[in-house]
């Protein structure tokens, strides 16, 4: 990815009112035994040689061509397993997060970052009713850390790490692993998933987001950083320049998920318009 990177302006958000629920609550959420089930296949099983295997398979991105509403529609009953805090379809989800930074950043100059609200998770598509890909969800959703060195604590179920072959492979045990300092995370393999995924179709598609849209969707599961600081000494400086904005993503991604449901038909116009902006080709190689 390039180094040069457009300056944000950062507009401070619209306050969001919280109320009774904690979010990200992984001690007695309603779906407590749901994500501790899923964080122990996906902490046991995503290793380095998983990770690669996953990366051959689908990075080629031959595996099969179709719109952008094509995949919208197959997250229309998928909820994610790993999410403490709703039920809801992905579908909902992602209008719900697009709309929360609408609000906030109502302008033209912004609409990538709409955009990037409604497309974030459209890579758990993985685990929807495609031919070839239909992938349990322990290797699609969830946090992402990386694979290859040490893994933190600060990662959500980390004591399910024990079980995971890299834990105790000395070539990947270690503080840096098989990195060094300040490599940057773009240099770093990270459990297979949706978000590296989705970026790979955007770039792949030669898509006109801009870097901070990319980095966004690549790296907003990557929790155990850009909220407890982990990993940090694999960061480059261009990673501590861009996590503003996952921060500011978060921010929506997360306080936006309330009992109230975006009207689907109302929105699908707008979005439509973006993705025929971003995504100029129409059909993507996914």
């Amino acid at each position: 990815m390039a180094t040069q990177v457009l300056q944000p302006v950062i507009i401070e958000a619209v306050p969001f009112k919280k109320d009774d629920r904690q979010f990200r609550n992984y001690v007695d959420s309603p779906h407590q035994l749901r994500v501790a089930k899923f964080y122990k296949e996906n902490h046991e099983n995503q290793t380095l040689d998983f990770v690669l295997s996953m990366k051959k398979k689908f990075l080629p991105l031959r595996n099969k061509e179709m719109t952008i509403w094509d995949a919208v529609n197959c997250l229309d009953t998928l909820v994610d397993q790993s999410d403490p805090d709703t039920n809801d379809s992905q579908i909902i989800h992602n209008l719900q997060t697009a709309e929360s930074i609408r609000k906030a950043y109502n302008s033209e100059e912004f609409d990538w970052f709409h955009l990037v609200g409604f497309i974030h998770d459209l890579g758990k598509m993985l685990s929807g009713p495609f031919e070839g890909f239909e992938l349990p969800q322990w290797c699609v959703v969830g946090d992402t850390f990386p694979v290859g060195c040490q893994h933190s604590d600060r990662v959500v179920f980390s004591e399910y790490f024990d079980a995971n072959p890299d834990s105790h492979n000395p070539l990947y045990n270690t503080k840096y692993g098989i990195y060094s300092e300040g490599i940057g995370f773009d240099n770093v393999h990270f459990s297979w998933g949706h978000d590296e995924y989705m970026y790979q179709v955007c770039v792949g598609n030669n898509t006109t987001l801009p870097p901070q849209a990319l980095y966004i969707i690549r790296y907003h599961s990557f929790y155990s950083w850009h909220q407890h600081q982990a990993y940090n000494h694999l960061a480059s400086d261009y990673d501590r320049e861009m996590l503003k904005w996952l921060k500011e993503f978060q921010v929506h991604d997360l306080y936006s998920k309330w009992p109230e449901k975006p009207n689907i038909d109302n929105l699908i116009p707008y979005y439509k318009g973006l993705i025929a902006k971003y995504f100029p080709t129409g059909t993507l190689k996914w």
